[in-house]
């Protein structure tokens, strides 16, 4: 990526690429501001936008970035991660001091606080360039209910662009933006990314706090973010996620271990395309490349969870987030939207209480079939529909598109949509892997390793649940033979530590793969390097039993006083007549293995030169 393009340059802006030309010193987010706001004037999708941030206010925010970089240097990274990464909001999330309008003029007001989890990504350092388009109230998947206009697919203008975060879909797609947030009920924050080429990561219920968005189904929407790879994506997740005590539905999801080599993988038994040859083909293309075989699910549950959202009582839900602008501004609501809020009308609570009922049932179901598969994979979407399609008959056109996408957020579920083979038709075309709460880092994982990202670091979320601190000495480091031990029990490297200096390091002997072990030793010693991670409670049990003996967990001390638990070394295998070698002068387990690989290529050398 060329960081200084010019405006004619639609080359995809990604945040790792700009990341890296920043702290090479090849711009600077004047820069990037400068570019940025010419794109957006030399875009050919003005109705993506609802709002650009003034040019000024935007040059003052770069300028204060920019002489945070001169003052810090390289830390500035370490403390903002998204330092200078430009970005765009969906319309129905706050910013302070710019109107929210859900798409609705009429029903616009101005916040006096930004949407916590969008303070979060300017904390680190990402700078807001605008709001953009969607269907009104997040109401569709099409991205045509709207007063500012349809928004047109990124390069074929003739078709939807998908909804309803349409223009935080578009302005990602063309490259103006390196990321953006949508929302997500129903797939808001999928069929957009499908239908535009890009990726759209959908996190677990409550992982991303939704205090400051405009509620669509308040019990079910969640932020959901487009990027170009699933590694930015996972880059801005990583910001966003903490837990909000203000928030009634944030929560602190229990990540899930990372994925076996050979996933267990499922697609639906049955698959509808609605007569559209190319998006079967397309998907069946993904397959093919995929080579993972899957075997196949029921879907007909997810079908009777789907239609609880809009042919059941949860349309009362975007009944209830409206109150009373729906009485007294009806005829300021797209006619289509209100016709589909207005089936609230049509439900009693009784209806809303036996929905709640089969729900629960419901997934009962798909916490069973998680048990079975690992990873459910589908088509983003069914078909593509032209503009014109969507205008004569608006409705049902519009629900086919959540064939694969509105149950997710009922059942409780992650989704990462990911761009497959285009489409004969040269329409994009993708899958949606889909996973139960908590399984985001598996999802990303998999979707990095479909998008051939060699270079990403899939690195744990923040742990939201109780954890604890652990002390690593040997082979569970980093890039050591058991440290896929460490993130199968869901542990996050912290940081690189010394112990106190009074302790003894013993190569072990007879240990596969080889071990050391940790003494203490009160009169004598060092301090030896070791690795702090932080592992969830949930699984330090688990982890702590199949640690084979003479090994164990105990009590380390670092060299700033912190006691910590980390692995310990039973006496009688370090004894003297026990083969264990004194290694304590390397300073600790990776300097010896180094030493080790050193001493083996120099004497390979010497009988190579003999």
């Amino acid at each position: 990526m060329n960081a200084t393009a010019s405006a004619d340059d639609h080359a995809p802006l990604t945040v790792r690429a700009l990341l890296d030309a920043y702290a090479r010193g090849d711009t600077d987010p004047q820069l990037i501001a400068v570019a940025t706001l010419a794109r957006i004037e030399a875009s050919d999708r003005p109705e993506a936008w609802t709002l650009v941030v003034p040019a000024a206010d935007l040059q003052t925010t770069a300028a204060s970035l920019a002489r945070e970089l001169a003052e810090a240097g390289p830390a500035i990274f370490e403390r903002k991660p998204l330092f200078g990464v430009p970005f765009a909001v969906k319309d129905n999330i706050d910013i302070a001091g710019l109107p929210t309008t859900a798409a609705c003029p009429a029903f616009a007001y101005t916040p006096g606080e930004t949407a916590f989890a969008v303070q979060r990504l300017i904390d680190a350092g990402a700078m807001l360039i605008g709001k953009t388009n969607l269907d009104q109230f997040a109401t569709g998947l099409v991205g045509t209910r709207s007063p500012h206009g349809a928004v047109r697919q990124v390069s074929h203008p003739e078709y939807v662009s998908g909804g309803s975060s349409s223009g935080s879909a578009v302005t990602v797609a063309q490259g103006i933006v390196a990321f953006s947030l949508g929302t997500d009920t129903a797939g808001s924050g999928r069929v957009p990314a499908g239908f535009n080429g890009i990726v759209g990561l959908k996190p677990s219920l409550g992982l991303v706090s939704k205090r400051g968005v405009v509620p669509a189904c308040k019990s079910l929407d969640t932020l959901s973010i487009f990027a170009h790879d699933v590694a930015d994506a996972w880059i801005v997740l990583q910001q966003m996620v903490t837990f909000d005590a203000l928030d009634g539905y944030s929560r602190r999801v229990a990540a899930r271990g990372l994925l076996p080599d050979a996933p267990r993988v499922a697609i639906p038994d049955t698959l509808e395309f609605f007569g559209d040859t190319h998006a079967a083909d397309a998907f069946a293309a993904t397959l093919d490349r995929l080579q993972l075989e899957p075997a196949t699910f029921p879907f007909a549950p997810m079908q009777r969870a789907a239609a609880l959202l809009y042919d059941g009582p949860w349309v009362a839900e975007r009944r209830a987030a409206l109150g009373d602008f729906f009485v007294t501004n009806r005829d300021d609501i797209d006619p289509t939207v209100a016709k589909v809020i207005g089936k609230a009308d049509a439900f009693s609570a009784a209806d809303a209480f036996n929905a709640q009922y089969e729900l629960t049932l419901l997934k009962r179901e798909a916490e069973a079939l998680f048990e079975r598969f690992d990873i459910l994979i589908v088509p983003t979407t069914p078909t593509h529909p032209t503009i014109a399609q969507v205008q004569a008959n608006p409705v049902e056109v519009n629900s086919r598109l959540g064939v694969y996408t509105n149950f997710v957020n009922l059942l409780d579920l992650c989704a990462l949509a990911v761009p497959g083979p285009p489409r004969a038709d040269g329409l994009p075309a993708g899958i949606t892997l889909i996973g139960p709460a908590g399984a985001d880092r598996r999802l990303a994982a998999l979707g990095a390793k479909i998008q051939a990202l060699s270079d990403a670091s899939i690195d744990p979320l923040p742990i939201q649940e109780p954890s604890i601190e652990l002390a690593v000495v040997g082979a569970h480091l980093r890039g050591m033979p058991l440290e896929w031990q460490m993130k199968q029990a869901g542990a996050r490297f912290i940081e690189e530590a010394m112990t106190s200096p009074h302790y003894t390091l013993y190569a072990l002997a007879d240990t596969q793969p080889p071990k050391p072990g940790l003494v203490r030793t009160e009169n004598e010693g060092a301090a030896i390097a070791i690795e702090i991670w932080e592992m969830p409670m949930r699984t330090f049990g688990a982890f702590v039993a199949a640690i084979p003996a003479p090994l164990g967990i105990g009590t380390v001390t670092t060299a700033d006083g912190r006691i910590v638990k980390g692995f310990i070394c039973e006496p009688a295998a370090v004894a003297p007549d026990s083969g264990a070698r004194d290694i304590t002068s390397f300073g600790g387990w990776r300097a010896y293995r180094h030493s080790l690989v050193s001493s083996s290529s120099d004497q390979l050398k010497q009988e190579a030169t003999s």
